[in-house]
């Protein structure tokens, strides 16, 4: 039975973002942000369970019935008008239609459209990602998401690299709170990575996608006046992916801790490298986090993306080093 929510979708108001917390350390892992409350455990290592345990129920590939309802709420051209018919379309059917709306609604946003219009689209997007990305069903036809059976010796660390996307967000959508908790025989739902991110600077906006797939919108924070962001290409430095780092401030030569009150990275830190554009060879920046939302959305650092400690959790999350790309345009 469909379980239908109204979604109201209203231009300009902010993206809802979800809440992922930290839990322990899993021994050579870091810590993972999951949705689900987790016991502290302190484990050595991430290989495979001698003995069974309880495991979640393997992703289903069905085209399931949608969590929510959708409005065609902004006026398009005509043109664009029936693409959007279209898309909609496809999610009133039973099943519904989740990816084939997912990808003609992804490819409206290589059309001419305003600003208003593109705000739409991607609200359509980001909420049907928390179906076909963020849940739990691999659906029909997807070709970016999959299941995968776990192999004899299998560790997270081994299927992250196959498959491009970071260990701590396959044992988010997995439910999986332990990395040994991986057994052999076992199915889970992988992500074809990686993802990549797009930040634009006049409206402090980052997009961030699954290949060429649009996800989601965050706000963001970004240089000041004389120490403004540079445009270009950075690639996710390898090793500088990080939880609450000591920070030094380069300018007073002050030494921050996470603990300190006034520490300015919030709950995650991860390092760029410039490679292309007035960003080549530029070391020193990141995207990181920040205790203070009044951050986020105005020009207000030396030149590092801030997120909400939330939104820089997820995107900690997703973000491969060495593969996943962050390009800033104006």
């Amino acid at each position: 039975m469909q379980i239908a929510i109204l979604l109201l979708i209203v231009v300009g108001v902010k993206v809802v973002t979800h809440n992922y917390n930290p839990v322990s350390s899993f021994g050579d892992y870091e810590d993972v942000a999951v949705e689900i409350p987790l016991p502290n455990m302190e484990i050595e290592g991430a290989g495979l369970m001698p003995t069974p345990a309880p495991a979640p129920t393997p992703a289903p590939i069905a085209e399931s019935q949608p969590s929510e309802t959708y409005e065609r709420v902004e006026e398009f051209a005509p043109e664009l008008s029936s693409l959007i018919d279209e898309a909609l379309a496809g999610l009133d059917t039973r099943p519904p239609r989740i990816i084939e709306a997912r990808d003609r609604l992804n490819a409206m946003l290589s059309e001419p459209m305003s600003a208003q219009q593109s705000v739409f689209v991607r609200k359509l997007l980001s909420k049907l990602s928390q179906e076909w990305l963020f849940g739990r069903t691999v659906f029909v036809d997807d070709k970016l998401c999959s299941n995968y059976r776990v192999q004899q010796g299998d560790q997270f660390r081994m299927i992250e690299k196959e498959y491009k996307t970071p260990y701590e967000i396959l044992m988010q959508i997995n439910g999986i709170g332990n990395p040994k908790a991986l057994r052999a025989g076992e199915t889970i739902k992988a992500i074809n990575g990686p993802f990549h991110c797009i930040v634009y600077r006049s409206a402090f906006r980052m997009d961030l996608y699954l290949q060429d797939m649009f996800v989601r919108s965050f706000p963001v924070g970004l240089g000041r006046a004389g120490m403004e962001t540079p445009t270009g290409r950075w690639a996710v430095k390898v090793g500088d992916k990080l939880i609450s780092p000591t920070w030094t401030d380069p300018e007073t030569g002050k030494t921050y801790e996470s603990e300190n009150p006034n520490y300015p990275l919030g709950l995650r830190w991860i390092g760029l490298r410039g490679i292309e554009g007035a960003a080549k060879d530029r070391t020193g920046f990141a995207i990181h986090g920040t205790k203070d939302p009044q951050q986020v959305g105005v020009a207000g650092s030396r030149g590092c993306i801030r997120l909400l400690n939330e939104d820089v959790m997820l995107v900690y999350n997703l973000l491969m080093p060495g593969l996943s790309h962050v390009t800033v345009v104006d």
